[in-house]
């Protein structure tokens, strides 16, 4: 019980350090100026993931016990997110300082997902525990803590405020410390992992087989969809204090408690899935996810955070994204892991989450940032704003920009969803 209690310590925390601004950042970004980069902070998550997590893993397998390495990496990412929230604190905000420092921020804290995995499995399998059966309720509070930090934001007033960064930053060195702490972790005996295999280059020969090729391409577009609302929700809830006739209302005024109920119904989603899969197999789960997709989207399109309807329909878009996220997240994974050879398992699930936490996030987080700067920003300007507030027909129209963007991931979600339907062949046989 003690080494579990210590690894869900580290998973709230992990999680926590990220919650505490992923899903708010947004919203202090337009609130600074700066609406037309949102996608640019989300989308360089996924190219740091393209390379980062593999040199970093490298060094751990060969030169420094992961969790010595885990540590640095959160001192690291701790320390350049506090010096983001330093240039962002500033009167006249300098977008390539605080650009900078963010990039660096994520640079090193997207391998602690991997390294803080790493540090748990080890752990366990020193104590003789079985992993499959013991992770997963300890990461469960990874979650947990993700919400919290999200909650923490929100009713504190964060989430409009380079504050969100200091306070990730101050959680951030705790978690580095509290790393240190932690049972060690011996680098590898014998021959240590290459570049080309950390990267998961070995396993791109499952492009050859065209089950699977199908199955990465879908997994990369579907991964476009994972940052939109990330980036977006935020501003687009919060941004109705600004429109005429909506402002003041308790859901623009706390947009992080309700996309806080997304990652909630992540965690009882995840539940459904053994059922699902064993039932139904990958083919439909999937389009079972692309499918929530569109709602997630269609909803957010219709809702509004200051009407009884409005509310509900952003709830609604809310409990849809724990089916959207898992049944496509988790139930890809497993699939991957089914489907290829076991020397290259851990290549392939490289690859998989290449395609969709890197190529797919970094590609759709630029994509939506074109469809809001052409709907929605386009027609923002802080000189017609009276009191705080834009006069009626601009209200309208940032409203109807906004609906308009949200239509148009949902359409794009179908489409994928269509496509994946016609090309992906695959016969399930159920249990």
């Amino acid at each position: 019980m003690y080494i579990k209690t210590r690894l869900t310590v580290m998973n709230f925390l992990q999680f926590a350090v990220w919650g505490a601004y992923l899903t708010s950042m947004g919203t202090f970004l337009a609130g600074a100026g700066l609406a037309e980069h949102i996608g640019w902070f989300y989308a360089v998550q996924g190219f740091v993931s393209l390379f980062m997590p593999a040199v970093i893993g490298i060094i751990a397998d060969r030169w420094v016990p992961a969790q010595k390495m885990l540590a640095l990496c959160h001192f690291l990412a701790a320390a350049f997110i506090a010096g983001a929230a330093y240039y962002g604190s500033q009167s006249t905000i300098s977008f390539s300082h605080l650009f900078t420092c963010y990039t660096l921020s994520v640079a090193f804290y997207m391998p602690t997902l991997a390294l803080s995995n790493s540090v748990a499995y080890t752990a366990l399998r020193q104590q003789g525990l079985d992993t499959v059966k013991v992770f997963p309720p300890i990461r469960v509070f990874g979650t947990v803590g993700f919400i919290c930090a999200m909650l923490t934001t929100n009713f504190a007033g964060f989430q409009g405020s380079y504050v969100q960064w200091y306070f990730s930053a101050l959680l951030g060195f705790i978690l580095a410390v509290y790393c240190l702490t932690l049972p060690a972790c011996p680098v590898a005996q014998g021959e240590a992992k290459t570049l080309a295999d950390a990267l998961g280059l070995k396993a791109f020969a499952l492009f050859k087989e065209k089950k699977m090729a199908i199955f990465f391409l879908f997994s990369m577009l579907l991964g476009m969809s994972l940052q939109v609302t990330n980036g977006f929700a935020g501003p687009f809830i919060s941004g109705f204090n600004s429109l005429d006739g909506f402002t003041g209302s308790w859901g623009a005024n706390n947009a992080n408690a309700l996309i806080s109920l997304s990652q909630m119904s992540e965690t009882l989603c995840i539940l459904l899935i053994p059922f699902f899969l064993k039932r139904y197999g990958i083919k439909k789960v999937m389009l079972i996810s692309m499918l929530a997709w569109v709602l997630r989207f269609g909803f957010l399109g219709l809702g509004n955070p200051s009407t009884v309807l409005g509310i509900v329909l952003l709830i609604a878009s809310m409990i849809v994204y724990g089916v959207a996220f898992d049944f496509f997240n988790i139930s890809g994974s497993l699939f991957v892991d089914q489907e290829t050879d076991p020397s290259i398992r851990s290549s392939a699930q490289g690859v998989f989450m290449l395609m969709t936490n890197g190529f797919g996030a970094a590609i759709g987080s630029l994509a939506a940032q074109k469809v809001v700067n052409c709907l929605v920003i386009s027609h923002q300007n802080t000189d017609l704003l009276i009191n705080g507030v834009y006069p009626p027909d601009v209200s309208q129209a940032i409203m109807q920009g906004w609906s308009h963007a949200w239509f148009v991931f949902a359409g794009f979600a179908l489409v994928v969803a269509m496509l994946f339907s016609i090309c992906f062949k695959y016969e399930h046989k159920a249990a």
